[in-house]
C-alpha cells in the first residue's frame, strides 16, 4: 500500500496553506484564489498522487469562477424571462455568464439547487423571485453572494431588488375606484406567505377600497401544487379562466377584476368575453407586470409596470457589489448592512378599464 498523501505535504510543496489546499481541492470559495495558485495546488496534488478525488479536468475550475446560478419558478410567464435577460444583460458585459434553474415553487427543488450552487462553487446565484426557504438562502449567502428580487421583505437578511407590491395594488384600486367602481374581484393563484407579493398586492387594492363607502373587494384564489405547475405551462391563464367563471357566477355585482399577474388576466379575459359581456364596457379587468402581450392590439391590458429589465441589471449589479465586498473584507456577507434597491411601480392604464357603467 502506498504511502497516504497529506494536505500538509501538498501545502508544503506548493507553498500555501493546508487551509488553502484544503479549500482549492474541495472547490470551497475557491474565488479567493488566483489561477495560479489553483493550478498550482492541483500540479502538486497530481504529481504527488493524491487520491481523494479524481483530479482530472479539475484546472478547469476557471468557468465556474465567472457562472451565475439563476433560480425561478418557471419559464412560461415572460415576467420571469425579461428579469433573467435584465440579468444576463449586465452580466455578459461584465463577463460572466448564467444557468437558469427552475423550482415550480417546489422547496425541495428549491433547496437541491442551493446545495448544488455551494457544491460546486459558482460565483454567485441571483433568485428571481423571494426564495421560499430564506433561512437556508441566508445560510448559502454565508459562503457565496446571494441576491433575490421581488416584494419589499424587511426580514430578509439577503440583498435585494425590492418591487412595493402593495403600492402597486394600491394603485390599481385607486384607479378603479376613479372610474367609479364600487365592488371589484381580486383572482390569484396560491395565495399564502410563501407568496407574498400576491398577498400584498391583494392588501394594497383591498386598503384603496377601505377609503370608498360601499366598496368591497372579493376574492378568488385556487390552490396550485408544484406538480401541476411543471406539468401544465399554461397554469396561470387556465387558473384565470376557471376563477373568472367562478366570479361571474358567484358575484353578479362585480365590476371589474383585477388578476394577480397578467398572465392570469390573459384567462381572465377570454372568460369574460366568452360569457358575453364586454371588456371593459360590462366588466373592467387589469393586471399587474406589464409583460410583452399586455401592450398587443386587441388585448391593451391595464397594469402595473415595475421595469423588469432594470430590476434584472440591478440584481447583477448587486451581486457584483458583494462579490467584490468579499474581495475587501473576506466574507460574502454583511454583518452590518443589508443592500436594497427599490424600483417604483406605474401605472399604465389601456383599454381593459373604462367607467362602470353602474356609476
Amino acid at each position: 500500500m502506498g504511502k497516504k498523501i497529506t494536505l500538509d505535504a501538498i501545502a508544503k510543496e506548493a507553498k500555501v496553506s493546508p487551509a488553502s489546499v484544503s479549500m482549492i481541492l474541495n472547490r470551497k470559495s475557491i474565488t479567493r484564489f488566483s489561477e495560479e495558485t489553483v493550478e498550482r495546488v492541483i500540479t502538486v496534488a497530481e504529481s504527488l498522487g493524491y487520491k481523494k478525488r479524481s483530479l482530472k479536468n479539475y484546472a478547469l475550475i476557471k468557468p465556474l469562477d465567472t457562472l451565475i446560478v439563476v433560480i425561478c419558478p418557471s419559464l412560461f410567464n415572460p415576467f420571469y424571462t425579461t428579469l433573467i435577460q435584465g440579468i444576463e444583460i449586465a452580466a455578459r458585459k461584465e463577463g460572466y455568464s448564467t444557468s437558469v434553474r427552475t423550482t415550480y415553487w417546489n422547496i425541495d427543488a428549491e433547496r437541491f439547487i442551493m446545495q448544488q450552487a455551494r457544491e460546486v462553487n459558482v460565483a454567485g446565484v441571483i433568485f428571481a423571485m423571494i426564495p421560499q426557504q430564506p433561512e437556508l438562502a441566508h445560510e448559502l449567502s454565508l459562503h457565496m453572494p446571494v441576491v433575490a428580487i421581488g416584494d419589499r421583505h424587511n426580514d430578509l437578511d439577503l440583498a435585494t431588488v425590492e418591487m412595493n407590491n402593495f403600492s402597486a395594488g394600491q394603485m390599481l384600486g385607486e384607479h378603479l375606484i376613479k372610474l367609479g367602481h364600487q365592488k371589484v374581484a381580486y383572482l390569484s393563484s396560491t395565495l399564502n406567505n410563501q407568496h407574498s407579493s400576491r398577498v400584498r398586492r391583494c392588501q394594497g387594492l383591498k386598503e384603496a377600497f377601505k377609503q370608498l363607502e360601499g366598496g368591497s373587494v372579493t376574492v378568488y384564489a385556487k390552490e396550485i401544487t408544484s406538480d401541476f405547475e411543471l406539468n401544465t405551462t399554461e397554469v396561470e391563464y387556465l387558473t384565470g379562466y376557471e376563477l373568472a367563471k367562478t366570479c361571474l357566477a358567484k358575484s353578479p355585482d362585480v365590476t371589474a377584476m383585477v388578476a394577480i399577474n397578467d398572465m392570469l388576466a390573459y384567462g381572465v379575459f377570454d372568460a369574460i368575453k366568452d360569457s358575453g359581456r364586454k371588456v371593459p364596457e360590462d366588466i373592467s379587468l387589469a393586471g399587474f407586470d406589464n409583460i410583452f402581450p399586455s401592450k398587443l392590439q386587441g388585448l391593451d391590458l391595464t397594469t402595473v409596470d415595475h421595469s423588469l429589465t432594470g430590476c434584472g441589471k440591478s440584481a447583477f449589479g448587486l451581486l457584483k457589489s458583494e462579490i467584490l465586498h468579499y474581495q475587501k473584507h473576506g466574507t460574502f456577507h454583511s454583518e452590518t448592512h443589508v443592500n436594497r434597491i427599490e424600483y417604483k411601480s406605474v401605472l399604465v392604464p389601456r383599454k381593459t378599464t373604462g367607467k362602470c357603467k353602474n356609476s
